[in-house]
């Protein structure tokens, strides 16, 4: 397994299966030319995208940069050989080198496959929070 860093959008279309839905081509070259954006694909040995993590490093005046793990992804073929943890490990290097002071994710409290991944990758519990969300619907996706 070799993971890299995703650099152009032919690679993000590529992982597609590893997303929620499908890949758009427009919205990559956005996600690629933002700022503070990445995304890592491991890649079996076959050359398949096996899994992919992004992360989105974030600034603030008075605490400088973090990086939030967005979202993590493991092919069904591929669980339970390490992948979700190497990548996330993986991640927390990319934000180390970028000089971020930690790394962050928001998880269910029921998921108890995510939650042991990045246990295993060295994250400690930080309490319960409350995550709220403002939908704004499917127009304002399609409008972009």
């Amino acid at each position: 397994m070799e993971i890299r860093r995703a650099t152009t959008v032919a690679e993000l279309v590529a992982a597609e299966h590893l997303y929620d839905g499908p890949a758009r081509p427009e919205w990559a070259e956005r996600f690629l030319a933002a700022p503070g954006h990445l995304m890592l694909i491991a890649y079996a040995d076959d050359g398949v995208p096996a899994g992919m993590v992004s992360g989105v490093e974030m600034l603030h005046p008075d605490k400088g940069a973090e990086m939030c793990l967005y979202e993590l992804s493991v092919d069904e073929r591929f669980r339970r050989r390490g992948i979700g943890r190497a990548l996330t490990e993986a991640l927390a290097a990319a934000a180390r080198a970028r000089g971020c002071y930690d790394m962050w994710v928001g998880v269910d409290t029921d998921n108890d496959p995510a939650l042991a991944t990045y246990r295993s990758a060295g994250a400690a519990d930080d309490g319960e929070f409350a995550m709220l969300t403002w939908e704004f619907g499917d127009e304002v996706r399609r409008s972009d």
